[in-house]
């Protein structure tokens, strides 16, 4: 898993952008967070959707890639359910299904207080490569 934690940690480098930080992962499952700044509010002064979106996307992809192998996303939705404006925001990915070629994620987006600010779908198609060299 280091040597999965550590491709994530030098390659993904939007999301190192963004301040997301990958903090724990395992075979299916991976938990990141994002310390709220300025740049990542929208004009309504709360934390923008795509910023959102970029801290589940990169948990999804950490645990969809957790296996060894690349994994791709080909579909995802997001439904935010609670606007977020300070704190730090944590995404956890679970596996929820798995098979040759694809496989099925859910993410939870949280503030520090566990309360639930969105929820993430998405489903990976799982090419024969590894992820690292």
């Amino acid at each position: 898993m280091q040597k999965i934690k550590e491709h994530f940690d030098r390659n993904d480098r939007f999301a190192r952008h963004c301040g997301v930080e990958l903090v724990e992962i395992d075979k299916g499952r991976a938990r990141a967070r994002m310390q709220v700044k300025d740049l990542h509010f929208n004009g309504a002064r709360t934390v923008h959707g795509g910023a959102i979106f970029t801290l589940a996307d990169f948990a999804f992809a950490a645990a969809s890639n957790s296996h060894g192998d690349l994994a791709m996303g080909i579909s995802t939705c997001t439904s935010f359910v609670r606007a977020a404006t300070e704190g730090v925001l944590y995404a956890t990915a679970e596996e929820v299904s798995l098979s040759r070629k694809l496989a099925t994620y859910q993410v939870r987006v949280t503030d520090q207080e566990d309360e639930l600010i969105a929820l993430f779908q998405g489903t990976v198609y799982r090419k024969s490569v590894p992820l690292t060299d």
